[in-house]
């Protein structure tokens, strides 16, 4: 929560490096980036009463009966923008969105993850997270043509992203969002990069940034940054993997067991967490994959997951569970590899959070572990053992989703009812323009 000590810290910030321009950051329920600029001398104000606006012009907020709106900055989360010029310069700052009658609106995402993250604190719990985001860089936004043929951590002169990479990672930083690792991924022209981890709430924040950088620094050099998650069926496609743990309030990994009690290293509370999420995900797919182009990418190529289990040195796993170094238990993590980076990362951390909390209160037991021999079983013999099916199609994954009540209620029946109304037309257009030829060959017949 804010304090008057962050609210001071900004205010003297904004007059002592000459801020001429605020920018408050929200996202839509499909996780668009919103931005409307105020003058330093609404900045108080704003803090303590909000800034009006129109949410009837945001997708997925509100009717025109019911358009006015709050949005309350987040001191915490002030930040100057690198790229703008130094003179008369240019800060965000990300808001929560309210009601005039300063009620939180239920169909704010920000909101959303700090309601599941509250639920996790209230028992002693913090949840943890480091993403790992991939992307392509194109030469403009129609044609998906590479510009290298560089592989995985290739350091080459073909791989052209080196510099931009570089240059993305510097800004990052200026913008106090710590980078783990960036790199050049399996696909020509394809590249990714790890954060940090950090709580929860703040994790969301900075994807949001670094999707919003990455894009940034790319059109400076004349690129386009695409995050969608199968831009060339040739080649891999993109994912956005969460690293997830829970912590206590000192600051001890939650997750961490020793060998004898857990091969994978992993406490009673992990494996129900594991558990939950194994349980939950064909439920939360549709938030996590929430485009036609998702499912193209969930192809069983080794390493996407296609069904719902956990492993070690399986990367085709829906939950692998890294190896850390001896004595490193606060590296002890669960990654989840299904999402892609076209997701809310609000709702995607809210619902997999969530899954993996009621995972714990069902107190589930994980399941034996999957190893690359699973998958030469049928969907009937995987069935039979108690392994779901993740949904293959748009489609199929409205349907997991709307039957689902821990959806509804993780996500509210705003949110809820917005995304299975706005996938379902998706859906629909893209069923009335799709082939023949490409329903059977490239969505299982539906």
């Amino acid at each position: 929560m804010s304090t008057e000590k962050d609210i001071d810290f900004v205010l003297r910030t904004v007059e002592k490096r000459d801020i001429r321009f605020v920018q408050l950051w929200f996202t839509d329920v499909l996780g668009n980036l919103k931005c409307f600029a105020i003058s330093p001398e609404e900045l108080e104000e704003a803090f303590e009463e909000g800034i009006g606006f129109d949410g009837s012009a945001v997708d997925g907020f509100a009717s025109l009966e019911e358009s006015d709106m709050l949005a309350f900055p987040d001191p915490a989360t002030f930040a100057l923008l690198p790229w703008r010029p130094k003179e008369s310069g240019v800060a965000r700052v990300f808001c929560d969105v309210s009601m005039p009658s300063r009620e939180p609106f239920e169909g704010d995402p920000r909101r959303c993850l700090r309601k599941v993250f509250a639920r996790a604190d209230e028992q002693g719990l913090v949840p943890n997270v480091g993403p790992k985001i991939e992307y392509f860089y194109f030469d403009n936004d129609l044609d998906p043509v590479p510009l290298d043929t560089a592989g995985y951590f290739d350091l080459t002169p073909m791989d052209r992203a080196n510099d931009l990479r570089r240059q993305t990672t510097l800004t990052l930083e200026k913008m106090s969002i710590p980078v783990q690792y960036s790199y050049h991924a399996a696909g020509p022209s394809q590249n990714g990069v790890e954060l940090r981890f950090t709580e929860a709430v703040s994790c969301a924040d900075n994807i949001m940034t670094a999707r919003l950088v990455i894009k940034q620094e790319a059109a400076g050099q004349g690129m386009f940054a695409s995050f969608m998650p199968k831009p060339i069926p040739s080649a891999p496609g993109s994912a956005m993997y969460l690293y997830q743990s829970l912590l206590d309030h000192d600051g001890e990994n939650l997750f961490w067991g020793p060998k004898e009690h857990h091969p994978a290293h992993l406490s009673d509370l992990a494996q129900h967490y594991v558990a939950g999420i194994l349980k939950y995900a064909p439920e939360f797919t549709l938030v996590t994959n929430p485009t036609v182009n998702s499912y193209k990418r969930f192809v069983s190529t080794g390493e996407v997951p296609t069904h719902a289990t956990w492993g070690r040195k399986n990367r085709s796993a829906l939950v692998r569970i890294p190896t850390h170094k001896p004595g490193k238990h606060i590296a002890t993590r669960v990654e989840l590899r299904s999402p892609d980076p076209t997701a809310n990362p609000y709702l995607a951390l809210a619902v997999t959070i969530a899954a993996g909390l009621k995972g714990i209160e069902e107190g589930l037991p994980m399941p034996e572990e999957s190893t690359c021999d699973t998958f030469a079983a049928s969907d009937r013999e995987l069935e039979a053992k108690g392994i779901q099916r993740l949904p293959r199609t748009l489609g199929e994954a409205i349907d997991r989703f709307e039957s689902s009540d821990l959806m509804r209620e993780v996500l509210g029946e705003h949110i809820f009812t917005y995304f299975v109304r706005e996938k379902r037309r998706e859906w629909e257009e893209f069923c009335t323009a799709v082939t023949d030829w490409e329903r059977e060959h490239y969505y299982g017949g539906v």
